[in-house]
């Protein structure tokens, strides 16, 4: 009887060996230190290996402490150390292991581990299909790559592509930065994470609020669209799209960009396209920027073809910041306080078709310099300003603000300053340099310096015209009555050599007597904010 059924035992257990699996389902017994074989009904015929037991089926092998296998249908459960071998390409292990053979789907629980020769999967229960290489865990895992850690409740790994696909309270761990989401896609081959609902990445002091777009954990770059949102300790940013390179420090932001300062004091940009370089401090924005300089009541806003900004600190070092005669200027321009406010540590320039818009002073030119540390707008090439009434013209013009109002405007070479009385009457004087002073945003009095020129209509008690003044002298002095809607010409004072006639109202051209090079731009003052945002 003992030989019998030593014989039966032998005879299963061999018959695998002897199968050369040509269909690739029947499993194959290679090795074992101990076989029993049990005949339990007509559809159950199981066969029990242990110690260093080891099947195979196709490509896969199995091997565990212990295998017990129906071989009519074709099922194995594995105890103990189990691991599974995928044509060399995936392997992995468990403490238990149900594997339908007809199916090729196996079970796994306790300790479970997959690993592709890049990243390691791990979780307490994995379902795994050896024909469409897909591994499923539903009862939360982890996946390890390099300095790549994943986790989530549930997971989908696929074996062809390497990626795995993760879901509902996805946790995303790498050097320098962190994502939350529900939903997160990482291929363990490339190292690419890609976001695919909205997700909330964190990097030192920055979070990025985003639901479309990838990052590359190799190549440090990343790129986000369906306008994502940046909130930074200093400034937040939003953007159609964007594009971060981590390893160069530079980011670009396109389609209604938003850059916004958190100093109320501060300021924002608003433009198409905007650069920034992390390790300069710097930005450069085009495709329609305006920058707002911020302040309770009469914020400035600036536009431009072009628009740059940096560290003032960084600027001063290299010595090529724009040089005035005026030696107080210079003696403020060349000053950068040692001061914890990054405001005030920072320039802008501005080119081409330069406009500035602000309730008690407006601007434009061919390029601009501002400067948060003194608050001086520095204006180049064919600069105009006005300022309640007064057009202001000169080679070069800068105008200088206190608490973000404007305090004093200084021109230099062909100085030249108009106001329109009526559309034939120009108050006008000119000079080598025009000062201008304000108190409280409103112009106080002018003066004009060098080669003085001034035409002027004098008016009585009831603004009756009296005549016109056409004058030369050293200096001239216009001082101005200050009022809720703006500065009036109040008197005029003509200093040292002075040569001068005075004309009856109805005796004279009015526009013969116009000073050389008058011209009246009001055609190009912006009259209102919507004119800096329509540029």
């Amino acid at each position: 009887m003992l030989l019998c059924i030593w014989a039966s035992v032998n005879l299963v257990a061999q018959a695998p060996k002897k199968d050369t699996s040509r269909n690739g389902k029947t499993i194959i017994i290679i090795s074992a230190d101990r076989e029993n074989f049990q005949q339990i009904d007509s559809v159950t015929q199981v066969l029990s290996l242990a110690g260093s037991a080891k099947v195979q089926q196709d490509k896969t092998i199995f091997e565990a402490d212990s295998i017990a296998l129906n071989q009519l249908t074709n099922i194995l459960e594995a105890f103990g150390n189990v691991h599974i071998n995928d044509n060399d390409s995936i392997n992995t292990y468990s403490q238990y292991l149900k594997y339908i053979g007809k199916e090729k789907k196996a079970y796994l629980n306790k300790k479970v581990k997959l690993t592709d020769g890049k990243g390691v999967l791990t979780t307490e229960e994995l379902v795994y299909d050896e024909q469409t290489k897909i591994g499923i865990y539903y009862n939360g895992g982890k996946v390890v790559n390099g300095k790549t850690v994943l986790t989530s409740t549930e997971g989908y790994y696929y074996g062809e592509t390497k990626d795995v696909y993760f879901k509902k309270n996805v946790f995303l761990k790498d050097s320098g930065f962190t994502v939350k989401t529900d939903t997160l896609l990482y291929n363990t081959n490339t190292g690419i994470t890609t976001i695919v609902a909205p997700s909330i990445i964190v990097s030192g002091k920055q979070t990025i609020k985003t639901k479309d777009g990838y990052y590359d954990t190799k190549s440090k770059k990343a790129f986000f669209n369906q306008r994502p949102f940046i909130d930074d300790s200093t400034y937040t940013l939003t953007a159609e799209k964007i594009a971060v390179d981590d390893k160069t420090g530079l980011s670009e932001y396109e389609g209604n960009v938003v850059y916004r300062t958190k100093d109320s004091l501060g300021y924002d940009l608003i433009a198409n396209n905007i650069k920034l370089n992390r390790n300069t401090n710097s930005l450069l924005a085009t495709q329609k920027p305006i920058l707002l300089i911020k302040q309770p009541q009469d914020t400035i806003y600036i536009s431009a073809d072009t628009l740059f900004s940096s560290k003032l600190s960084e600027l001063m070092k290299s010595k090529t910041v724009p040089i005035v005669r005026d030696s107080i200027i210079n003696a403020k321009l060349l000053t950068v306080k040692n001061t914890k406010d990054t405001t005030a540590d920072r320039y802008f320039e501005a080119y081409y078709n330069v406009k500035i818009f602000s309730d008690s002073l407006q601007a434009v030119c061919d390029s601009m310099f501002y400067s948060g540390e003194d608050s001086v707008f520095r204006l180049f090439k064919n600069p105009i300003a006005w300022a309640q009434g007064n057009q202001i013209t000169g080679d070069t013009i800068y105008m200088f603000l206190q608490n973000k109002k404007p305090e004093r405007l200084y021109v230099f070479e062909n100085a030249m300053s108009i106001q329109k009385l009526t559309d034939k009457y120009f108050n006008q004087i000119k000079g080598n340099t025009i000062n201008g002073y304000f108190v409280n945003g409103k112009i106080d009095h002018l003066r004009a310096k060098g080669n003085a020129e001034t035409v002027y209509y004098g008016v009585d008690e009831t603004n009756k015209y009296l005549g016109v003044n056409k004058a030369t002298c050293d200096v001239i002095d216009m001082y101005f009555e200050r009022k809720d809607d703006g500065s009036k010409p109040q008197k005029i004072v003509l200093r040292n050599n002075l040569e001068g006639t005075a004309f009856p109202m109805r005796q004279v051209n009015h526009e013969e007597i116009r000073l050389r090079k008058f011209k009246w731009f009001d055609s190009q003052r912006p009259k209102s904010r919507f004119d800096i945002f329509s540029n």
